[in-house]
């Protein structure tokens, strides 16, 4: 065995072994884990044991590449184009609806339809509804919409004398994205007054207005696929799902194969760490290795202290600290890919390690839609439940306009032990998929079929340390 296969192989090990410490308290957004008729251990194991087997199995049936050559669709609905034109209203109306709230509402956070609005139904709902139909967002995008109508109007009042939009400089790919994901990764996660009804309104206001401007400079439909933050992530994920929307067409396609055309243009390996980073940190965040535990201060409260030793006021502190932690994990998520494309620099063709990074980047594709899909699956479940009074009294004033204003909450739809299931299966089918991703790819960039496994291995230790953090984030809680 070379050194490099057994040191791959002896991460993994140690990565898997590293689960069996105890692990207490609940998951993310989940209480009465502790009665799970199986010991969460077993779970590692098993989630281990499953990544392994199929590593085994890809390198003994799947022997060609089967999605580089490219990928089959079969359309099944045609639409008349002017569909777009209503979808793009419904989606404008919502967003004023929102902002309306926003500003004019009650500014409790739970009783304002803005905050389960931008937080619950588009960060979390809308890749849900992506992974299975699709680019789902794109037709109701409103300030696409907004752009697109604008543009129409200007064109048919200027004419010939109107300019064509600037090229889109490539080197740009979707580094506005990137930004725009933190950004929101840090108003969610780390700023104080994150419900702040008002706040939330103004900002999304100054968002499609920074979208509008570049838009009219760049041109609606090629900065929306690269610079606007949730189209772009919206639309990447929507490349896992077997529906694809395209020309006014619905597609169908194997699962998973939509992403294997993605062009890792400059920017999205660190958009897809960014993505993982901060759903990581959210759930790190919930666990007492940060906040502490039996009257013991955490990691937070320690930076905390640096910072107000260093002259902040104790939020800024808390925000700089919070800070500080969401962007360390990124960088853990970054060094755990890079320890993997590095590895693999060394088989074969030799690769160079950029190159490699660029090449199998959509195989974390999967894994990024599995920790949204095992941090906020619980959260959608039952907070999403609260749009059927909050839509009824948007604003929180006693309106009842739909006769929903009374409904509540079933906490009872499904039970914890159930949502733990549902987590554990998200993140191993994330990482199987990854798997199958990463072995498709080497199998077309390798000459010979034992470099292309033997540069899997490394992609193993990858997607087992994904699979490891991410049980160990579900099991902890403050």
């Amino acid at each position: 065995m070379s050194r490099k296969r057994a040191l791959a192989l002896g991460a993994s090990g140690a990565l898997s072994a590293g689960t069996l410490a105890p692990a207490t308290a609940s998951a993310h957004g989940l209480v009465g884990k502790q009665d799970l008729p199986i010991p969460r251990v077993l779970f590692a194991w098993a989630a281990a044991i499953v990544l392994i087997v199929s590593f085994v199995a890809l390198g003994a049936l799947w022997k060609r590449s089967r999605w580089e050559s490219g990928v089959r669709e079969r359309e099944l609905l045609r639409f008349p184009r002017w569909l777009e034109i209503p979808c793009g209203l419904v989606g404008v109306a919502l967003f004023g609806l929102g902002v309306y709230a926003g500003l004019a509402g009650t500014k409790e956070a739970t009783s304002n339809l803005l905050p389960n609005l931008i937080y619950v139904l588009f960060w979390v709902g809308l890749p849900f509804l992506s992974a299975l139909f699709g680019d789902v967002f794109r037709p109701f995008n409103p300030w696409l919409a907004i752009a697109r109508a604008s543009g129409w109007v200007v064109r048919r009042i200027g004419g010939d004398s109107v300019p064509e939009p600037l090229p889109y400089p490539e080197r740009l790919g979707r580094w506005p994205a990137v930004v725009g994901i933190l950004g929101f990764a840090w108003l969610e996660l780390v700023y104080v007054d994150k419900d702040n009804t008002v706040t939330l309104a103004v900002l999304s206001i100054a968002y499609c207005v920074l979208q509008l401007v570049a838009m009219s400079l760049y041109g609606a439909d090629r900065w929306s696929r690269r610079g606007d933050a949730f189209g772009v992530y919206f639309n990447l994920i929507s490349r896992l799902s077997p529906l694809h929307w395209r020309d006014a067409r619905l597609y169908a396609r194997t699962p998973l194969a939509g992403v294997v055309p993605l062009n890792a243009v400059p920017g999205t390996v660190a958009l897809v760490c960014v993505l993982i980073g901060s759903t990581s940190f959210d759930g790190f965040s919930q666990g007492q290795i940060w906040n502490g535990s039996n009257g013991g201060a955490g990691l937070a409260g320690r930076l905390q202290d640096f910072f107000t030793g260093l002259g902040l006021s104790l939020q800024s502190a808390l925000e700089a600290a919070f800070t500080v932690g969401l962007l360390v994990m990124i960088g853990l998520i970054s060094g755990l890919y890079r320890l993997g494309v590095n590895g693999m620099s060394d088989i074969g063709e030799r690769y160079p390690a950029s190159d490699l990074s660029r090449r199998f980047v959509h195989s974390l594709v999967p894994i990024a839609l599995a920790y949204v899909v095992a941090h906020y699956f619980s959260l959608l479940v039952y907070q999403g439940q609260a749009t059927a009074y909050l839509i009824s009294d948007p604003l929180g004033d006693g309106h009842n306009f739909f006769g929903t204003a009374n409904v509540g909450i079933n906490y009872t739809v499904i039970s914890a032990t159930q949502v733990w299931y549902a987590q554990v299966a998200a993140l191993v089918a994330g990482h199987v998929s990854g798997l199958i991703l990463a072995h498709d790819r080497a199998i077309a960039i390798y000459a010979k079929p034992s470099a292309a496994t033997r540069s899997q291995y490394w992609m193993l230790t990858v997607m087992v340390a994904f699979t490891c953090l991410g049980l160990y984030l579900l099991s902890e809680s403050a």
